[in-house]
């Protein structure tokens, strides 16, 4: 299944991609949050699904939001992917680098991207993102995968200045407002047979920028919710960010940023694409 949350922002319902079209499931669900995921939600939902013929169709045009209500975290690992790390010029990691977003940082899939008050260095990261399917505490790597839910697209945008020169950890330069765009869909486990060879792309103003493939994860899916699960419960519903490829502004020679105007378009074998304009901050 291909799950999604439609309407205006803060008042999102659920509903379903089926075919091309999506589908309001407000009747059915109250909403993709953790007590959805917590109590076989999915399991469910393909049941009732199963026994129904008719469902009130979306209009053309409705805005997606992101296909999970309120995770209790966003987690991401850094330079989790070895061409990334190479143009970098970071050493492999020993361990996963983790790191939170701020969960008001959450935007729909084609949000505009508001550039921080002042913010020179505002860059892109397409990754593959998991949703985590039920309580997780000290997971066995040979099990790690039953605790995964399903996918979905996420852009990671960082401010560079705010993430490494303004002192402290990375999380100032993760958490800003609308540096989360995700979806348009999550995508249930059963329909991403091997999460580990997808491609993944990001384009900004229509050039190719990042072109790459899930198989250089330097640390794969289970080893991740493994590692992480030692350090903290992970919630049902919570979404794992696992890197981006090679092919950042930062890693450009001289670097490239992104300024108002601008339109990054990415997106993941199976998980669809994304589109976001850039903007700039002002007040409301």
């Amino acid at each position: 299944m291909k799950l999604i949350r439609f309407g205006e922002p803060g008042k999102e319902k659920p509903g379903v991609h089926v075919d091309g079209k999506n589908y309001d499931l407000s009747g059915l669900v109250n909403d993709y949050d953790e007590a959805f995921f917590a109590n076989d939600g999915i399991g469910r939902l393909s049941a009732l699904l199963s026994k129904s013929t008719e469902l009130p169709q979306l209009p053309e045009g409705t805005r997606l939001g992101c296909p999970v209500a309120r995770p209790s975290k966003i987690l991401c690992i850094g330079l989790n992917y070895a061409k990334h790390a190479k143009e970098t010029n970071a050493p492999i990691p020993n361990e996963p680098i983790l790191f939170m977003k701020a969960t008001s940082s959450v935007s729909g899939p084609n949000d505009p991207i508001i550039i921080p008050k002042d913010s020179v260095k505002t860059d892109w990261e397409v990754e593959l993102a998991f949703v985590i399917g039920k309580k997780a505490s000290y997971v066995d790597e040979s099990e790690s995968m039953d605790y995964v839910a399903g996918y979905c697209l996420h852009n990671d945008v960082s401010e560079r200045e705010f993430q490494l020169e303004r002192g402290g950890t990375w999380d100032k330069g993760k958490g800003c407002d609308t540096f989360a765009p995700l979806g348009p869909w999550m995508v249930t486990s059963d329909e991403i047979p091997d999460p580990h060879n997808l491609r993944l792309w990001l384009s900004v103003n229509g050039v190719m920028m990042q072109d790459g493939n899930t198989d250089d994860l330097i640390f794969s899916i289970p080893q991740l919710v493994a590692y992480i699960s030692r350090f903290m419960t992970l919630l049902p519903g919570d979404i794992v960010s696992t890197g981006t490829p090679a092919g950042v502004g930062l890693g450009c020679n001289p670097p490239v940023y992104l300024k108002p105007g601008d339109v990054v378009e990415l997106g993941i074998d199976g998980l669809g694409s994304s589109r976001q304009n850039l903007v700039a901050y002002a007040r409301d």
